[in-house]
């Protein structure tokens, strides 16, 4: 009766061995392609690894319904349930094997995973026929017919248990009901961690085909699928003509003069990011918030550049990545870099600023693979990546990771053995809930958000601790420092999440490559964290054409505006109003005179428009 178990035991061996088979038949296909990157053998192979966890997850997806069928089976002794069982693998091998070789059909075109777009092409086979050569085709057609025919061969010899004519036994059909459903969901979900796997968490190399191929391919495209299905063909937020909203969107963005103002004192300067979980506008008294909850942030904003009306572009982190590195705002419903497909197309600052002779570095002390993070950070550029797993054991953490404190100090130890110039960010952690900081309760009041208020003081003295300690590097005085929110969070204030009082954040330049004359200033441009790499660049005198959606905030010709998505909709501010509008209910907010109201909701859901029918076509 112990069969029921080494029966599941051996078809999630299976899956295994049949993942980590279409891997390998992809290296070797594209084996002059990986070696032109030049990775070391281990590193290659190291991919096999650092795929296990969602090859287990995938795994156990698909195991499912083979546990049901078992279960069943141990209870009602049938032989049909063994032909179901023999009948849906051999589907799934074949659904899997055609996702898998189409996959090296694209990639050398594509650069990426199979995503729903396929969908499109796969409709119209002789289209795809007629874009390969004759010798390529036949070739993947046969690599199919190969792959599926020796995988189901292997399985129904040496995985498969018949399980027909065995005695039953209540109690081993119990244990297995007892047993497999919450080890199949610790698979699924990944292990027992804070955050469910996603496809970012086998990302591990500075070579992106390598990462692509530790992302268990169908894993990919039924998310890809999932993701994008809904918007597959039509707009959600199809408002006017094409043309019509694409017009609208340019004189929105149309610059008079452009006339950036010089604020550094230098063309080539290491930038440090560093970028502030959760920090709302209601902790910062310069900003309106009461005063005491980050006393060292005030005092850095006395000696640099502080802009005053800044609102986030999303209310997640994985959505501020897209906005500060490539530039693209955040879109409602999705984010974009939860699909692979799309964010290799993305503009890149870091990539921008390597081609500029930049170092880059990107540090965190919990898990990046939430939202697409990780994923997202490599393709984007960055060289050298930290999380979690990759500090030492004996810096102190909490439930979610590495404290902030002991992140800084390893970030300015690293930077002081880097070459310049760099570009490194520093994402913190401490204000994430569960909030349990190494520290002592500092503030008794904020009601609900005590515990949160207390985190952001705790952040906020690692902050003063972080530029003590930078100030005497060699490097300092010629680093400029961006202090920026990832998002808001609830406060004691307790707005609205969709208001713009609740997406407001605060946003710093600070170091002493700004000149003098510019030091102490506080600019009300609205703006958001999507103008970041247009502004930078600019101080830079290197090009911008690629960020589109992004505005120099030192040119006082710039347009004034500010986007944010709202879950369903968008929130649109101009200096005269502003007005929030979700798609299921309507507008929830409107705060603007009767005279200018239809021009600022015709202009706020045309650039939602434009800006999502851009999302589609990356």
């Amino acid at each position: 009766m112990l069969k029921i178990f080494s029966s599941i035991i051996r078809q999630f061996i299976f899956w295994l061995l049949f993942f980590a088979l279409n891997r390998a038949v992809f290296l070797i296909y594209y084996s002059g392609l990986v070696a032109m990157e030049k990775p070391g053998f281990s590193e290659v192979m190291s991919g096999f690894w650092h795929a296990l966890r969602l090859d287990v997850s995938t795994a156990s997806y698909i195991l499912i319904i083979p546990f049901l069928l078992l279960l069943v089976q141990s209870v009602f002794n049938a032989r049909l349930i063994d032909i179901a069982n023999r009948v849906y693998t051999a589907v799934i091998i074949i659904a899997y094997t055609l996702v898998s070789v189409t996959e090296l059909g694209i990639y050398g075109e594509w650069k990426t995973k199979l995503h729903y777009k396929a969908l499109h092409y796969l409709s119209h086979p002789d289209e795809v026929y007629n874009s390969a050569s004759t010798g390529k085709f036949i070739g993947l057609v046969l690599i199919f017919l190969l792959m599926v025919l020796l995988s189901n061969i292997a399985y129904n010899r040496f995985f498969f248990l018949k399980y027909t004519k065995i005695r039953r036994n209540y109690l081993i059909s119990l244990l297995f009901l007892i047993i497999i459903p919450p080890s199949l969901f610790l698979g699924i979900r990944g292990g027992m961690q804070e955050i469910p796997i996603n496809q970012s968490q086998p990302y591990y190399s500075s070579h992106n085909i390598l990462n692509l191929a530790a992302v268990n391919s169908g894993y990919s495209f039924t998310f890809s699928m999932m993701e994008n299905y809904r918007f597959m063909h039509e707009n959600p937020y199809q408002f006017f003509d094409e043309e019509e909203a694409l017009r609208m969107v340019r004189q929105i963005h149309y610059v008079e003069k452009d006339t950036s103002i010089q604020v550094l004192n230098t063309r080539r300067p290491n930038i440090v990011i560093l970028l502030m979980e959760s920090w709302s506008a209601d902790l910062i008294h310069s900003l309106g918030a009461e005063e005491g909850i980050t006393p060292e942030f005030e005092k850095l904003a006395d000696d640099g550049i502080l802009f005053t009306q800044c609102y986030a572009s999303g209310n997640r982190s994985e959505q501020v990545m897209s906005a500060i590195f490539g530039g693209f705002p955040a879109t409602p419903i999705t984010a974009i870099t939860h699909n692979l497909d799309k964010v290799v197309r993305l503009p890149s600052l870091t990539e921008d600023l390597k081609d500029a002779g930049y170092h880059s570095s990107f540090y965190f002390g919990g898990h990046l693979m939430y939202g697409g993070i990780k994923s997202y950070i490599s393709i984007a550029g960055f060289e050298h990546i930290m999380e979690i797993y990759d500090f030492p054991d004996s810096l102190p953490r909490g439930k979610l990771g590495v404290h902030d404190e002991y992140v800084y100090n390893f970030q300015l130890d690293e930077l002081g053995h880097m070459a310049q110039p760099f570009f490194s960010v520093v994402f913190s952690l401490s204000t994430h809930s569960p909030y349990d900081q190494p520290m002592e309760k500092v503030l008794d009041w904020g009601g609900s958000e005590n515990e949160f208020i207390n985190s952001a003081y705790y952040t906020d003295r690692c902050l003063g601790e972080y530029f003590q300690k930078a100030s005497q590097s060699n490097w300092y005085d010629s680093t400029l420092f961006i202090i920026v929110a990832d998002h808001s969070h609830n406060s004691y204030r307790h707005w609205h999440v969709t208001s713009p009082e609740y997406r407001h954040i605060p946003m710093l330049f600070y170091g002493n490559v700004i000149k003098e004359e510019y030091r102490g200033a506080k600019i009300d441009h609205l703006s958001s964290q999507v103008d970041i790499p247009h502004t930078l660049l600019k101080q830079l005198s290197m090009n911008t054409d690629d960020f589109f959606w992004s505005r120099d905030l030192f040119n006082p010709y710039s347009p004034e505006f500010a986007f944010y998505e709202a879950t369903n909709g968008l929130g649109w501010i101009r200096p005269y109003g502003h007005f929030v509008w979700d798609k299921n209910i309507g507008f929830t907010q409107m705060k603007v005179p009767d005279a200018q109201k239809d021009s600022l909701v015709s202009e706020g859901k045309a650039y939602l428009q434009v800006l999502f029918r851009e999302f589609m076509d990356y």
